[in-house]
């Protein structure tokens, strides 16, 4: 090859000038860079502020055995690290992005000349020519508007970041922090979001959409233009098989799969939203805004399994309730029935799943049955028996009219309705229940919170009626008058008259006539018996004995607030204005041996390192330690004997004996609760024992404080005894069906039957249940607390205490038997062949002067045995 020199001198003087010139402009430029550098420098952040990055993450709060219960913040993030990425993922991003990521130095040249030369000559900064590390610098530090001085900003803080941090950190820092469009940050969030699924879960077509994102989320997201994400998704697609990432089946595959998506939340394991918003609410004052966006994880005391059941309970018995008082019809109708899934799913628009039903258009009607399309894509049919055959139609103010005989009567073609899914393709008829409901379980040791269900659907109604709703508990309270009768010398063999008496003045406007529920009058009564069954008279004339003052200052003992409670005669029957949560509280008193516990439901609140900022110390019931009860309990006065004289008090009514038995066939709700059988209490996540699995001789753990002892341990259980007989032949008897011998509580209905209660109890937990309206008026006749909160209470304790040893608490000292006569209290003689055995307080034995000795070598009985042998 033949080779050219230039000989010529003036040839190479132009050289040198043309050489001359290009250093003179390189050295140009290498000076107004430097310049340039000079007078941004001050404006970048330091180095320092580069390493303390804080992602913003949003609040989340778990159940005590580690389930995700909530996610609350405006941003969505998931914060994986580089090792949980998966290649694909990384590849998608690269190839969309930055090709050159692991090769350049935080610029790519090329590209940034391109838009630089863009930008000056249209003065508008069209192009960008990121890298992901320029990227990178703009989201975190920098703000996002196209002008000259940020783009030139963005370089140099590039360049800091690839200096200070590895290609790892800086891919991982972006995965984390890219903005994906519906408030997700982040890969891990977006495939949540997008496709409900963890990153390892994606498909190639799924990655590549998220990958498309970056360049306009809020327009190319899958969601908000289905087909615009398809033409970038198929840009991402062609890129990555350009650089071999992928194969060409599995583009040709990828690039033909569709837009499917629609916008997941969070994927929470427990569904408590109730509990999460008092979660927030308790936390927000302390904590301000940082609350949700700092990465703070809540730990708190429900129990995922016992909160499932506390939901499905409460949705079980205002369903059935619903059931009871006929059907309303249809939530809406449609001209013509829709031709398939997705012509319903338009024509559902507007409706959306209420507390597990399931908005639903009828595609036909035959016979006694019905086909419907959920707008949860399913096609379900509606069998007669359960499914169709109990919606009566209602008749406002007579209630339901006659039994339907066909499915027409019911429902029609294109009518819009709700359904409960009952699996394999079937699913019964429904309505959005206008009653509403609230239950709470309480570990009675310590006053950990459980369960909570506030309402039918917290998205319906965000009232939570456990903590703010507060309605008259109606008998239900009067086991705390009892309880005070017990220490004023009343025994459970007292006899008082139920009989009419009217009330005037103290402290009522109007002459009072009290009445029992069944507008009958039963002469008198052990007290034992007035409890089980509710007997109204007799608890005002307990109330009246006592004195009022007395009885609100011994009702103070299990929590409730003195300005709280009604100070007449009305008490007794229960006219105070309390909510769930506290009647669960004062019960608890009896199921842990007397002592008052404080509910909680935070246990730990924790940074986004892990490091504690709280976590919570409750005081504890403990059964063996010798505490005095605080405040001491004033000296009784003379008791009343075996007979009381007539008391008084308003006009509120109890309940009779109640309905016989339910067999436990008739138990089971048509809401099924899926899953094992749940435990109640006993060791948490994090290794702490409850008292109540303690031993005998146990001692406190170290740390703990205890709760005072507010009653005796003999008149806990006492009253314990007395209660276990509400369900064994009082107004509870639905719950026999649970067929322990373990459980207590008490029934409770107010004055026209407004508010519906069950209060009860084991030694291992305690739960309240109620039923009644928002806008306070009659649940109806018949509607009362054995009938329409108890079954409530029977589902949830059902599964609670499934596969549990019974438990009660051992009899303590102080507690003594003895034989009495059922019709008059006194003892009995020794041929009385209606004599039973009763419990009494040691030295509150019935005799001629009321009291007959403290009972010691008495043999012991259940109370009610028949009696053999002479005792007196």
């Amino acid at each position: 090859m033949r080779q050219f020199t230039i000989t010529d001198p003036r040839y190479a003087r132009v050289g040198g000038l043309l050489a001359s010139a290009a250093l003179l402009v390189a050295g140009g430029i290498l000076l107004a860079g430097l310049a340039t550098y000079y007078y941004l420098a001050p404006t970048l952040p330091e180095v320092a502020q580069l390493r303390d990055v804080h992602l913003q993450v949003p609040l989340r709060i778990y159940t005590r055995d580690g389930r995700l219960l909530a996610q609350i913040g405006e941003q969505r993030r998931i914060p994986v690290r580089f090792e949980e990425v998966p290649k694909a993922v990384v590849n998608a991003f690269l190839a969309a992005e930055d090709d050159r990521f692991f090769s350049h130095g935080g610029i790519d040249t090329w590209g940034l000349m391109r838009a630089l030369a863009v930008t000056a000559v249209t003065h508008e900064a069209r192009q960008g020519g990121s890298t992901i590390t320029m990227q990178l610098a703009r989201n975190m530090f920098l703000t996002p508007e196209k002008e000259l001085r940020r783009k030139l900003r963005e370089i140099f803080l590039a360049f800091r970041i690839e200096s200070e941090f590895s290609k790892q950190e800086i891919l991982t820092l972006y995965l984390n922090k890219i903005f994906l469009g519906e408030r997700a940050y982040g890969v891990a969030a977006a495939a949540e979001v997008y496709y409900g699924k963890d990153l390892p879960e994606l498909s190639i077509a799924e990655i590549a959409t998220i990958a498309a994102l970056p360049k306009a989320p809020s327009t190319l997201n899958p969601i908000a233009n289905p087909e615009r994400a398809r033409q970038r998704r198929a840009y991402v697609l062609r890129r990555m098989l350009e650089k071999g990432y992928i194969t060409s089946a599995e583009h040709d595959s990828a690039v033909a799969a569709p837009i499917e998506t629609f916008e997941h939340g969070a994927r929470v394991e427990v569904e408590a939203p109730y509990v999460a918003e008092m979660v927030r609410a308790e936390l927000a004052d302390k904590y301000g805004e940082e609350l949700y966006s700092a990465g703070y994880e809540v730990r708190t005391s429900i129990d995922s399994r016992l909160q499932r059941a506390a939901d499905w309970s409460l949705r079980a018995a205002l369903l059935e309730y619903d059931r009871r008082h006929g059907w309303r019809g249809a939530s809406g109708h449609s001209a013509r029935p829709p031709a398939d899934a997705r012509e319903a799913a338009q024509m559902l628009e507007h409706f959306g799943p209420v507390g597990g039903l399931v908005p639903a258009v009828i595609e036909s009607v035959t016979g006694k049955s019905a086909v419907a399309f959920g707008k949860d894509g399913r096609r379900y049919l509606l069998p007669w028996e359960n499914g169709l055959a109990w919606a009566r139609r209602a008749d406002k103010g007579a209630g339901p009219g006659a039994p339907p005989r066909e499915a027409k009567e019911i429902v029609a073609a294109g009518d819009v309705v709700y359904l409960l899914p009952s699996g394999g393709g079937f699913a019964l008829l429904a309505q959005i229940p206008l009653v509403q409901g609230a239950f709470v379980a309480l570990d009675p040791q310590d006053g950990a919170i459980t369960a909570l269900a506030g309402g039918f659907d917290f998205y319906a109604s965000k009232f939570n009626r456990v903590v703010q709703a507060r309605r008259q508990p109606g008998s239900s309270f009067k086991p705390f008058i009892y309880s005070g009768a017990l220490e004023r010398g009343f025994t459970p063999a007292t006899v008082i008259l139920d009989a009419p008496v009217v009330i005037e003045g103290a402290g009522m406007e109007d002459m009072w006539r009290p009445e029992n529920d069944a507008k009958h009058f039963y002469g008198p009564t052990r007290l034992r018996d007035a409890l089980a069954r509710s007997r109204n008279l007799v608890s005002i004339r307990i109330l009246r004995a006592l004195g009022v003052d007395y009885a609100i200052d011994y009702a103070t003992r299990f929590g409730f607030e003195s300005d709280e409670l009604p100070h007449n005669l009305t008490m007794a029957l229960g006219t105070a204005q309390l909510t769930p949560l506290e009647m669960a509280t004062g019960f608890a008193v009896f199921a842990n041996s007397g002592f008052r516990i404080e509910p909680y439901l935070i246990e730990r609140v924790s940074d986004a390192s892990g490091t504690a900022l709280f976590a919570s110390n409750p005081i504890v019931a403990c059964l063996e330690c010798a505490l005095p009860i605080e405040p001491p309990l004033p000296p009784p006065p003379e008791p009343p004997g075996g007979r009381s004289r007539a008391a008084a008090a308003p006009d509120l009514p109890a309940e009779n004996a109640g309905p016989p038995p339910a067999s436990p066939a008739a138990v089971p709700s048509p809401l099924a609760i899926a899953d094992a059988p749940l435990h109640a209490v006993g060791a948490d996540a994090a290794g702490v024992t409850r008292l109540a699995d303690l031993g005998a001789g146990a001692t406190v753990p170290a740390g703990k404080h205890l709760a005072p002892r507010v009653i005796s341990a003999a008149n806990a259980y006492l009253m314990t005894d007395l209660m276990r007989d509400v369900i064994r032949r009082g107004t509870a008897r639905r719950a026999l069906a649970l067929k322990r011998d373990d459980i207590a509580g008490k029934t409770g209905t107010t004055n026209d039957r407004r508010d519906t209660w069950f209060s009860g109890f084991n030694a291992d937990v305690v739960a309240t249940a109620w039923v009644g309206f928002d806008q306070e008026h009659s649940l109806g006749a018949g509607e009362e607390g054995g009938h329409t909160a108890l079954p409530m209470w029977v589902y949830f304790m059902g599964e609670a205490l499934a596969g549990r040893p019974e438990h009660r608490l051992p009899q303590p000292e102080g507690i003594v038997s003895a034989r009495i006569s059922a019709s008059t209290g006194e003892p009995a003689r020794g041929n009385d062949p209606d004599a039973i055995f009763e419990l009494f307080l040691a030295g509150k034995l019935p005799g001629s002067g009321g009291v007959a000795g403290d009972g010691a070598g008495l043999p012991t009985a259940k109370p009610g045995e028949k009696a053999d042998e002479p005792i007196f």
